[in-house]
């Protein structure tokens, strides 16, 4: 049987989940899990539901049908098919760790997505990319340059069919523009000291300080520089005794485990945009036993 991901945002009212579970039973689906939040401040509300169709119903005819269903809530609606792998852009810079984390995850089936390409402003990890069979594409950015950049960019995101652009420690800053157009489509890790600690050796600095925690946040990228929506977060514990090594060791560590669970999340549809923060549901138990490895 064909299983899908039903999700929904809209005000919150009396009857929502009568009215989806009511439409699933009516066509023939049974529903496997469900998660739904109220946000009381907001007034809106959130719910993902997975099911299967037990007659052989079409994503394209659910679709069809379930608009009757949301247009008297006003929801912001899709119904996703829970086998498609989402096409996934990477890009990065230098610092390789997460690039490498995610090259592994997906080779070993951890993260079900289809790489279409890494972008980088360096050739570095070219031939890493290209052994692993990933198109690579060396797009240089300067300040004068820069739009050229971007329109590039853009216009591999297009070609490829890429949904999401995962920036793996890509170190040049989106402008403006792109940001809005690619809005909920743009994930960003960086470590958690932000703004504490700017600069190119953030760890150096926290070493500096005496820190006993550091850690990452992987979040939607918008125009106000590492400060949209949050997806996911982690720390790890330091001690006096560990050295300006042992911060960035440990602080890489935590950082490719954060993006990838930001990831898994997104292609799972577990998050919801809440203005400027995220509602996420956890992921069922055993669908992702290795979601936390790293």
């Amino acid at each position: 049987m064909t299983a899908y991901v039903l999700t929904v945002t809209c005000p919150s009212r009396r009857g929502i989940v009568a009215a989806i579970s009511g439409f699933l039973a009516d066509q023939g689906c049974n529903i496997t899990d469900s998660a739904q939040f109220d946000d009381l401040e907001t007034g809106q509300f959130f719910t993902r539901t997975t099911f299967t169709s037990e007659t052989g119903a079409t994503l394209a005819a659910l679709t069809e049908a379930f608009a009757a269903v949301a247009e008297p809530f006003g929801m912001d609606w899709a119904i996703h098919d829970a086998a498609h792998r989402v096409k996934v852009l990477l890009m990065v810079s230098n610092f390789g760790h997460c690039l490498n984390d995610l090259l592994y995850r997906w080779r070993i089936g951890a993260l079900p997505i289809e790489i279409v390409g890494v972008v980088s402003n360096h050739l570095t990890y070219q031939k890493l990319v290209v052994n692993h069979d990933i198109p690579f594409h060396l797009i240089k950015v300067t300040k004068e340059n820069k739009p050229e950049a971007e329109a590039r960019l853009l216009s591999l995101v297009e070609e490829t069919g890429a949904e999401l652009v995962v920036l793996a420690r890509y170190m040049q800053v989106l402008s403006d523009a792109l940001c809005r157009r690619m809005a909920g489509r743009i994930i960003n890790i960086h470590h958690s000291f932000l703004p504490s600690f700017k600069g190119a050796n953030p760890y150096k600095q926290a070493f500096t300080r005496g820190v006993k925690l550091i850690g990452a946040t992987a979040h939607y990228v918008t125009a106000d520089l590492d400060e949209g929506p949050i997806i996911e977060q982690d720390t790890v514990r330091i001690t006096h005794a560990q050295s300006p090594e042992d911060y960035v060791s440990l602080g890489r560590d935590v950082e490719a485990a954060v993006l990838s669970r930001a990831i898994h999340a997104h292609i799972h549809h577990r998050v919801f945009l809440n203005g400027n923060k995220t509602v996420v549901f956890p992921a069922s138990p055993g669908s992702y036993a290795s979601e936390r490895m790293g």
